[in-house]
């Protein structure tokens, strides 16, 4: 058994069969030729289903709003991430020469992108149920933390500025800067004169994000 197959093994639980279907999964762009994107694509699909089901088997008394909080959490790029760092992936991500001198295989967006390709090989080979037991497994402590739903950084800033009058959240794009394969992103969110904060990320998403819950800390 080769190592990444016994590492597939192990992390997830599976025999892979099709080495080649493996291979695409953990393979970036920067290689050239097959890449994950198209697994990663399905993938995303595969655990927002999974996800959706397991949260609706739990929690049978809560509304779709407090389900959706959840929900957002857990299929986080962030999340996938954390999965994908837990369970050893990094070093089994093909990267192209540029991309592996500039640590790509670090990159919370690359790390997460081949868990949800990984995913999508897993359901292709073997199924559901396989799929399945692999988010449960995995994702399981992020769910387990979460005593109540979640409430996203940038909803809570715009609830928190609504309920004292300062006015509405307003983002602004400052940069982008790193390699083409791996760009980070810095953004200010500002509520005029009652306050500011800038954050980076690996997407403008991700940079709002960090850059809301840092201005919800200082406010509060």
């Amino acid at each position: 058994m080769s190592d990444t197959a016994a590492f597939l093994t192990e992390a997830l639980g599976i025999e892979p069969r099709d080495a080649a279907l493996y291979e695409r999964a953990r393979t970036h762009g920067s290689r050239g030729g097959d890449s994950y994107e198209r697994l990663e694509f399905l993938g995303d699909r595969v655990l927002g289903l999974l996800v959706s089901e397991w949260l609706y088997e739990r929690f049978p008394d809560e509304p779709e709003g407090k389900l959706s909080r959840r929900y957002n959490a857990l299929v986080a790029r962030e999340t996938c991430a954390e999965v994908g760092r837990a369970i050893g992936l990094p070093p089994h991500i093909r990267l192209g020469k540029q991309a592996r001198e500039d640590l790509a295989n670090l990159s919370e967006n690359v790390i997460g992108d081949v868990v949800e390709a990984l995913l999508g090989a897993v359901y292709l080979e073997h199924g559901l149920d396989a799929a399945r037991a692999i988010v449960r497994k995995h994702w399981s402590p992020f769910l387990d933390v979460q005593k109540r739903a979640p409430v996203h950084p940038k909803s809570a800033l715009q609830e928190l500025a609504a309920a004292r009058n300062l006015g509405v959240p307003v983002y602004e794009m400052l940069a982008r800067f790193g390699p083409h394969h791996a760009p980070r992103f810095r953004v200010k969110v500002s509520l005029g004169r009652h306050g500011e904060a800038e954050a980076e990320g690996d997407n403008k998403q991700e940079a709002e994000t960090a850059a809301a819950a840092m201005l919800v800390e200082r406010l509060s």
